[in-house]
């Protein structure tokens, strides 16, 4: 692999997505296990985007259209390799909350680094846009939540309900700026 070009996703670029590979075998996921968070087997191959192609192509339009932020990492030959989102509206009563939406990298280029760029890069955003904390909410796979804790993320200090209860499976992240 070359070089890797950090840059703001255009619009007219969303549709580039559809050659990433999401998939993403799950070994283990923390669940709920009567009322404790604990790592259990999954032993599950996701070869599907979560939610599907369509939710994530409508996800990423609308956070470029209202003002947020979509970066990506793109290779030398202009092929998308991952990307982030950070959605422009604030939430939370303690804090000023910014969602990290999205952050996807094509499979074959998981472990080198884009990422964690990807992630500093959309922190940086937040910080200019005065944000107190990012919001994620994470696939609750081992590796992802492992992921985001080696970045300084911990659990969420406020849990925004709505997003909770899109999947309660999912656990409650935030990383301080």
């Amino acid at each position: 692999m070359g070089d890797v070009i950090y840059r703001q996703l255009e619009l007219e670029e969303c549709e580039y997505i559809n050659k990433m590979n999401p998939s993403q075998y799950i070994g283990k996921a923390w669940r709920d296990v009567g009322g404790k968070r604990k790592l259990v087997e999954i032993n599950y191959q996701d070869c599907d985007w979560p939610n599907g192609y369509e939710y994530h192509l409508r996800n990423l339009k609308k956070t470029i259209l209202s003002g947020g932020s979509a970066i990506a990492a793109f290779d030398d030959n202009n092929k998308l390799l991952g990307f982030s989102t950070v959605n422009r509206e604030f939430f939370g009563e303690k804090f000023n909350y910014v969602l990290l939406d999205q952050l996807f990298i094509t499979l074959e280029c998981r472990n080198k680094g884009i990422g964690k760029n990807l992630f500093v890069l959309s922190a940086n955003v937040a910080r200019e846009w005065k944000a107190d904390k990012i919001y994620i909410c994470a696939g609750s796979a081992e590796e992802t939540i492992a992921f985001y804790f080696s970045l300084g993320c911990k659990e969420a200090v406020e849990i925004n309900k709505e997003l909770y209860e899109n999947d309660p499976r999912d656990y409650q992240l935030e990383f301080s700026l």
